[in-house]
């Protein structure tokens, strides 16, 4: 949750001299590192909602945190590196206070010597024949794992892990091969025309092919990590010492923050093109329909970039083994603007091609919806990604506005019953949520917000002239965070809609605002942005959403409920707490408790259900599984018994709802035009078709009845 927080008025309540810095523009990377450290520290004291002391025990954290991020799986550092970094455990706090770089640069230079030496390392493994008949095991779980004591363990733990990957490259070959082969003997069997390739390599092959795979991958898995600039590990060493604050105060560099700015308003301005990174070369990927690359009938998917020309008097840049990242900022510019590539074609061929760049909307990040058929009754079903909202641009898309003219497309259709699906919705604008809610009631309070010196603010949605008044079903599950528990705490609080899915939410209940950091600094340099903690929100009924969530009228429990997956988990979350209810005029739509009670009826009857859960706690204890055996023959036994299990739950793959979905005709109409549109369409609904918990939902809404 995070909102667009002016901060003009707010400063006015802190010594603004307490966060000027003088600064000249840096002459160097590490004069710029070092101001954005003191910059960064000021900013967490004063601005955060509940700013920890900067301390030798937050030192400790950070430390802690820090390694957390660079090392997690404890495969690059040895015990005398971690000797040497132990020193300066309870100094961190000082490094920050005064811009210190010496931990950071210690680490990092270390961290790519140690990269290079496991390079090395690595290719006298692959020059060596790969036995995997030695009866060894691998740590999985990273808590359990030491430091290589020495390089000879270090090596002993690279070897490990290169077989393990063996051993999964050679179990997806038998996994292809037996596919394969069922697929064929059903032809056969049924006389169809036979075109499928079934070709089964000997054990040896597999074995050369696996291990020439798992070379390709630790290669370029080298060579990506080099060519990382330090600056970036620059961002990863501020972020240990923000997270340590809360999971979301971030450290964000001006990249990071323009990749964050592209994901929220849902658009980019380029020219509609995935670039794809393969063996140090960097390839087009899917075109999107009607934007510049595809428009331009001289770009396909597979092509190989080798320069981008950004602007009109500069010279090309070469590409060749550039990040994909670095490579998209160059494509990336100013509406209306022209960018050349330089690619070559799958035939050698080289071309120049020149495209004017547009806007090109990210359509996955927006609402949609479609009508659904259960029972002779039409019902309507809206998916809302994120509560997306564009603040620089006043005829951006918005998710109310989004929902708003998905609810009047139904209600056109004569829809009895609409299900809003919040589930994976990580959030997004708070001020979207009063504008939802306005869609569905009347005016009233939907959140209270704290800040970091207790004043509580009430916000209200002032709509009363709703569109949607007739049964509503809000869907949920563990990833359903920040404003989408927010809407669908305040629509059960009322009593408006019924909430289902999990039984808990992810519970994200803090507000966060972006402050640049230069906006504190005598310079034009951009030092990145800061999304900061600032102040916690709360139900009307007073109750924080933080680590709680929202407990769903209607629990049904999923692959989720079995994981570690909320704010609850993290080390470093706010506490839960609770604060006086605001006044509001609770709502009569519904009997909570029979449509609970004819839920649990129908879903402890319902075989899939039930099985799917089994599936779940047997996919937790995988995931729980501490080490694993790199022994060949007790990995094939494994995988056999692993196979067994999952033969009893491949029914969930092949289940089908019964639910019958109806596009509108303007999107059949699209589809015949727009061949990405078509392909997501039919995803999404073949998707739609094998969802149990839709089934369950549309069977809720049903039972509430029509009152509108």
């Amino acid at each position: 949750m995070w909102k667009n927080f002016k901060l003009n008025k707010f400063l006015l309540l802190i010594p603004l001299t307490s966060l000027m810095f003088c600064f000249n523009s840096p002459k160097d990377d590490d004069e710029k590192m070092q101001t954005i450290m003191v910059s960064v520290k000021n900013t967490l004291s004063y601005l955060h909602y509940s700013p920890k002391p900067i301390n030798d025990a937050y030192s400790k954290d950070v430390y802690k945190h820090y390694f957390e991020l660079v090392d997690p799986g404890k495969r690059y550092f040895v015990q005398s590196d971690m000797d040497e970094f132990g020193k300066h455990e309870t100094k961190l706090d000082d490094y920050i206070n005064q811009g210190d770089l010496t931990f950071y640069k210690l680490t990092i230079d270390r961290l790519y010597q140690r990269v290079d030496e496991i390079d090395k390392i690595t290719q006298d493994i692959f020059s060596k024949p790969i036995n995997l008949e030695e009866d060894e095991n691998l740590t999985l779980e990273p808590k359990l794992k030491k430091v290589p004591a020495n390089k000879q363990e270090q090596y002993t733990e690279w070897k490990k892990f290169i077989k393990y990957n063996i051993l999964q490259e050679i179990e997806s070959m038998n996994s292809k091969e037996e596919a394969q082969k069922e697929k064929k003997d059903s032809v056969q069997k049924y006389n169809l025309k036979d075109t499928i390739k079934y070709q089964p390599l000997n054990p040896d092959q597999k074995l050369k092919k696996a291990t020439d795979e798992v070379k390709d991958l630790v290669k370029e898995t080298f060579t990506r990590f080099k060519k990382r600039k330090k600056m970036d590990w620059f961002t990863v060493y501020m972020n240990a010492y923000t997270e340590v604050f809360d999971p979301h105060t971030n450290y964000y560099s001006p990249k990071d923050k323009e990749d964050f700015d592209t994901n929220f308003t849902g658009k980019v301005i380029g020219i509609g093109a995935i670039i794809q990174e393969k063996k140090g070369n960097l390839y087009l990927g899917a075109l999107t329909i009607g934007a510049p690359a595809w428009k331009s009938k001289q770009l396909s998917e597979g092509d190989k970039i080798l320069k981008v020309k950004s602007k009109p008097k500069e010279d090309a840049v070469n590409v060749v083994g550039m990040l994909s990242d670095e490579a998209v900022r160059l494509i990336r510019g100013e509406k209306g603007t022209p960018v050349t590539l330089t690619v070559q074609k799958k035939d050698g061929t080289t071309k120049d091609v020149t495209m004017i760049r547009e806007e090109v909307a990210i359509e996955d990040t927006f609402a949609r919806s479609i009508i659904v058929n259960s029972n002779g009754k039409k019902y309507g079903f809206i998916n809302l990604p994120s509560f997306n909202a564009d603040f620089e641009n006043p005829n951006g898309r918005n998710a109310s506005d989004d929902i708003k003219n998905e609810i009047i497309k139904l209600k056109g259709q004569g829809i009895e019953g609409i299900v809003l699906d919040l589930r994976n919705n990580g959030g997004g604008s708070l001020t979207e949520v009063g504008d939802i809610m306005g869609l569905f009631m009347n005016a009233g309070p939907y959140v209270q917000v704290k800040d970091g010196n207790g004043k509580i603010q009430t916000l209200k949605n002032k709509n009363e002239t709703p569109i949607w008044t007739g049964p509503l079903v809000i869907m949920q599950n563990e990833l359903s965070a920040s404003a989408s528990e927010i809407l669908a705490g305040v629509m059960q609080d009322y009593g408006r809609a019924m909430i289902i899915g999990s039984p808990q939410s992810f519970g994200k209940g803090t507000v966060q605002t972006f402050v640049d950091l230069n906006r504190f600094l005598n310079t034009e340099d951009d030092f990145g942005s800061l999304k900061l903690t600032i102040q916690k929100f709360y139900r009307i009924t007073g109750e924080s959403t933080q680590r709680k969530g929202i407990v769903s009228d209607i629990q049904m429990k999923d692959f989720f409920t079995y994981a570690e997956v909320g704010e609850r988990y993290d080390d470093y979350a706010l506490a839960w707490d609770k604060i006086p209810a605001t006044s509001f005029q609770k709502l009569n739509y519904f009997n909570i408790q029979a449509l609970e009670k004819a839920s649990n009826d129908r879903m402890a009857k319902n075989a899939k259900y039930q099985l799917l859960l089994e599936s779940a706690q047997w996919r937790e204890q995988l995931d729980k599984e501490e080490t694993i055996t790199l022994n060949i023959n007790k990995f094939n036994d494994l995988m056999k018994q692993r196979k067994a299990q999952i033969e009893k739950f491949k029914s969930l793959t092949k289940f089908e709802n019964g639910l019958q979905f109806s596009m509108y005709q303007n999107e059949i109409e699209r589809e015949k035009k727009d061949e990405a549109f078509k392909k997501k369409s039919e995803i999404w609904i073949k998707n739609l078709k094998k969802d149990l918990y839709l089934q369950e939902a549309m069977n809720i809404i049903a039972d509430m009845g029509v009152k509108s």
